[in-house]
């Protein structure tokens, strides 16, 4: 099944996500679903809340990046904690599924180390930088209520304020399917 991706101004992604049990109602499902989703909006990562779940679960395959250290990056992290990062930052243009249309440069640790668990609930503690380690934090963000474009600077956010706010109204031109969040429709 194929979910709507919840685009900005919904309040669902500026929540941090709760942690997850392996009695979570049909995770195989959702997880399959989650893959299906992220690969029809041709995204290379999705986390719970791009899709209205407030869980700690997010998706990655960078093999559409057609980079030779991603072919194989495909992985599915439950209850993630990034547990150390590294000094050096590099900046990479970055965009997101829940924010259609608008790529920016995003400066971000070039390592970090994470413990995870996969979708069988074993725990894992790894090392992962360049391209998967920014693939990851920016789907990591995303559990923790954090957009790409809050690691921007100010005189940034005030450039693209405009396009951030025709997002939030559903005035963009649409490659898959998505969800605006109404708010008058929620009082």
């Amino acid at each position: 099944m194929i979910y709507p991706i919840v685009v900005y101004g919904d309040p669902v992604l500026n929540k941090r996500a709760e942690e997850i049990s392996p009695d979570y109602p049909e995770l195989p499902k959702l997880i399959e679903d989650m893959f299906e989703t992220m690969y029809a909006a041709h995204g290379v990562g999705l986390a719970a809340p791009q899709i209205g779940k407030s869980i700690r679960l997010f998706v990655v395959d960078g093999s559409p990046m057609d980079e030779e250290e991603l072919k194989d990056f495909k992985k599915v992290f439950i209850n993630p904690e990034i547990l150390e990062e590294s000094e050096e930052e590099w900046k990479f243009e970055e965009g997101c599924l829940s924010i259609p249309n608008l790529r920016e440069k995003v400066e971000r640790p070039e390592e970090i180390v994470l413990r995870y668990q996969d979708e069988n609930f074993n725990t894992h503690t790894k090392t992962f930088n360049g391209l998967e380690a920014r693939i990851i934090q920016h789907e990591y963000d995303h559990i923790e209520g954090i957009l790409f474009t809050e690691h921007l600077s100010a005189f940034r956010k005030s450039l693209i304020k405009g396009k951030l706010n025709a997002i939030a109204k559903g005035e963009f031109d649409r490659a898959y399917p998505v969800k605006v969040f109404n708010a008058k429709k929620k009082r």
